[in-house]
């Protein structure tokens, strides 16, 4: 609370709640001014603090551990996940276009751009489809191959290091209750 300034003894609420609550993650610091400011929702709040968690949590590791780390490669972030994907599916290293949409998340027009640009330095090529003539597949270069086998170590360690702060096995659990709650949220919504 900060003290207004013309009488010392009347308390007015600062513009984020208490200073204290400052060093509070932004969920819990949301859940208690949601709890403050609607009671009657305050046993409710697990799901959004949880979901706040899981959105901040995964904005950290892309902006301070998976960004910076495309970056040293000289990639961006749906660049290297087309690369890393078709390196991850051996040899021939070819996927179509649909198979790399599917696999990565991205859309099919962001899918577009980045083959364009991974095409125009050379990780990539358009290869003929092997029984569809119509159609084409995303084809790895060796420089393409070279470049992400090349790098997926120091890429691993990378990783190590945004979660180091949960043990092993707080990271196997972590990891088996996320598989759990994107397999049943997914299966609600699915028709």
């Amino acid at each position: 609370m900060t003290i207004k300034s013309g009488d010392p003894r009347k308390p007015v609420p600062h513009l984020f709640g208490d200073p204290a609550d400052l060093l509070l993650d932004r969920a819990e610091r949301a859940r208690r001014q949601w709890e403050n400011e609607m009671p009657e929702v305050a046993g409710k709040l697990l799901p959004m603090v949880l979901i706040g968690r899981l959105n901040e949590a995964a904005h950290v590791m892309s902006r301070d551990y998976q960004v910076p780390a495309y970056a040293e490669i000289g990639l961006k972030t749906g660049e290297f996940d087309v690369l890393a994907t078709l390196v991850r599916s051996g040899p021939p290293y070819k996927l179509t276009p649909t198979e790399l949409y599917r696999t990565t998340m991205m859309s099919s027009g962001g899918m577009t751009a980045r083959l364009d640009r991974l095409e125009k330095a050379g990780f990539i090529e358009r290869c003929p489809h092997p029984e569809d003539r119509r159609a084409l597949s995303v084809c790895l270069t060796e420089k393409g191959l070279g470049l992400i086998k090349g790098k997926i170590p120091d890429y691993v360690e990378t990783l190590h290091a945004a979660v180091d702060g949960l043990t092993k096995d707080e990271q196997n659990e972590l990891s088996r209750l996320l598989e759990k709650l994107i397999r049943s949220a997914a299966e609600k919504k699915t028709p």
